[in-house]
């Protein structure tokens, strides 16, 4: 055998090892059969199978595969200060709750909430989200020209919508993943 060629099989075989030895608990879980993976691709379009209940967050978090998002499956679910708040205390719960056994939740941007409506403007047929009756929430994104507003997402219609950051309220759905935008304080 080679000299030159000892290297390239030994990393080879090392990461093959590493593979087998792997924990069963890093292994991904889902409600639904595989490829339960999400390419981070704004630009397919899936019609089938776009949504992934992901069961080892306890059936809390839906992982959207045609944008790469988790979402929480009940929006608000374990919000600390409420499911319908105004935009500070949106983005606080976010920040707080723990959905799935998981932190590291954040406010969507107007375009990432906005990903989840079909042409109508409402969710998609066949979507995992309990909703209820809940229409208004908050994204992070601010208006341009007054910093004391923010868009609100309404999820029944595919209306542009802005409100007062502090006076009014709206619910609460948070994500993880993707960029998000740091929000005026």
């Amino acid at each position: 055998m080679n000299a030159s060629m000892i290297k390239p099989l030994g990393a080879l075989a090392a990461s093959l090892l590493a593979v087998i030895a792997a924990p069963a608990a890093a292994q991904v879980s889902t409600t639904a059969n595989g490829p339960y993976y999400a390419t981070p691709s704004w630009d397919q379009k899936l019609t089938t199978n776009r949504f992934v209940v992901l069961a080892n967050w306890n059936g809390e978090a839906a992982l959207d595969r045609e944008t790469g998002l988790v979402w929480q499956v009940t929006p608000g679910i374990g919000s600390p200060y409420g499911s319908d708040s105004n935009w500070y205390g949106a983005t606080l719960n976010c920040v707080g709750v723990g959905t799935g056994g998981r932190y590291g939740w954040r406010l969507p941007t107007y375009h990432e909430i906005s990903s989840l409506a079909d042409a109508s403007g409402a969710l998609p047929a066949g979507h995992p989200f309990q909703v209820g009756s809940r229409q208004l929430f908050w994204s992070t994104t601010i208006y341009p020209g007054n910093a004391s507003l923010a868009f609100v997402r309404n999820i029944v219609a595919p209306t542009l919508l802005f409100d007062d950051r502090v006076a009014a309220s709206a619910n609460v759905w948070c994500v993880r993943g993707g960029q998000g935008v740091n929000s005026n304080w």
